[in-house]
């Protein structure tokens, strides 16, 4: 109704009605409406929560303002849900700017990559996300920032803001092999044991390689990782070596290059070395 009554509708002297009561008699007795609360003043504030829901699951205002239409025959204008929607801006600020724990066992920083229509050109963002587990063993997401590319430059201030907002230290934390990042999280948390993300290392691997060769290669880097510790692990290298290197030395000075980021898991048990060199729990958070 605010948004009808625009300055050019008040000169033209179109105000509200005035308001009355009414008693409606049927056979079920008297009632009150329930869809139109007392003292509501619009009907899709009733429906606010559910339009935050909709708009959470990344609908657009038209499809939203469709869906108004079919479930209630009512139309719901943009504005009204730019001002429904604006509502939660103040708490998503307030959960961004947080305290935090002062220490967090294991951290996950791992950035998803998107597509977004800008004026109606594709553009690509990348969502940093930060998942952590405290030391009560409870996880959860404790930053998440958005810029148009992932690059270790971002990371540092999201490092930042995990100081500011009160982290001292992290024991382990989880990242892949993105340039500059290992320094980027020492340069604020220098105490912290790096883990790169192994599946990662993989991947990147297999791109050297020819088709035929890669199942060869990966029985032998299965050997690698899957050592008993980090003695019997360096022993498998260097036989990864011996049978790999001069077939593909950029493959195997990778693996030498990273050694110390990719081995930190070996010297935790097994329900920890799970956690910490796979991407399982971040990936399942992106999804």
């Amino acid at each position: 109704m605010d948004n009808h009554l625009s300055d050019s509708e008040r000169k033209k002297v179109n105000k509200r009605n005035s308001k009355g009561k009414k008693t409606i008699k049927s056979s079920v007795g008297s009632f009150e409406p329930e869809l139109v609360k007392k003292r509501q003043t619009i009907l899709a504030e009733n429906l606010s929560d559910k339009i935050i829901g909709f708009y959470g699951l990344a609908m657009s205002y038209l499809d939203i303002a469709s869906h108004h239409k079919e479930m209630y025959d009512t139309d719901i204008s943009h504005t009204v849900l730019s001002q429904i929607t604006d509502k939660i801006i103040p708490d998503v600020k307030a959960w961004q700017s947080r305290p935090l724990e002062a220490l967090y066992c294991i951290v996950w920083l791992n950035a998803m990559q998107y597509k977004v229509k800008v004026n109606g050109k594709i553009q690509h963002r990348a969502l940093y996300n930060m998942l952590v587990i405290n030391k009560e063993g409870k996880k959860s997401v404790q930053g998440m920032y958005i810029s148009e590319s992932e690059g270790a430059n971002f990371w540092l201030q999201a490092l930042t803001d995990l100081q500011y907002r009160g982290v001292e230290d992290i024991l382990i934390a989880c990242a892949d092999n993105l340039k500059g990042f290992t320094q980027a999280i020492f340069s604020i948390f220098p105490k912290t044991q790096v883990q790169l993300f192994i599946v990662h290392q993989i991947r990147n691997s297999l791109k050297y390689l020819s088709s035929k060769d890669r199942k060869a290669f990966l029985v032998n880097l299965k050997k690698v990782y899957r050592a008993v510790n980090k003695s019997i692990a360096e022993d498998q290298l260097l036989n990864l070596e011996e049978k790999w290197g001069k077939k593909s030395p950029i493959v195997i000075e990778s693996c030498q290059r990273n050694w110390e980021e990719l081995s930190q898991y070996l010297q935790y048990s097994e329900p920890i070395r799970k956690l910490i060199y796979t991407t399982d729990t971040v990936e399942g958070f992106h999804r």
